[in-house]
């Protein structure tokens, strides 16, 4: 089963996360199949980023979130984006 979850990175005491699609059987930093985005808690506002195009093609064709990346996606909502204006000459 393929699950879209955090990975841990960064030093000791000052975590960010990389949200990836990765095999439920590997370790949490184990290989990956993909990079979604990524979660840094410790700045102030916290950084969160995902790629929801690609979060949605993995969970249509069966990955299942972790507890974590659901409640980071339900809090951080997407930002509806404006189309820029057309310049005519």
């Amino acid at each position: 089963m393929v699950t879209i979850r955090l990975r841990r990175q960064g030093a000791k005491k000052s975590p960010y996360y990389r949200i990836v699609v990765i095999d439920a059987r590997n370790a949490r930093e184990g290989a990956f199949v993909e990079i979604l985005g990524h979660y840094n808690p410790r700045q102030a506002p916290e950084t969160f980023v995902i790629d929801r195009e690609r979060l949605n093609y993995w969970l249509g064709v069966g990955a299942q979130a972790s507890d974590s990346v659901r409640t980071l996606v339900k809090r951080h909502p997407a930002v509806a984006v404006e189309a820029a204006p057309v310049a005519t000459a």
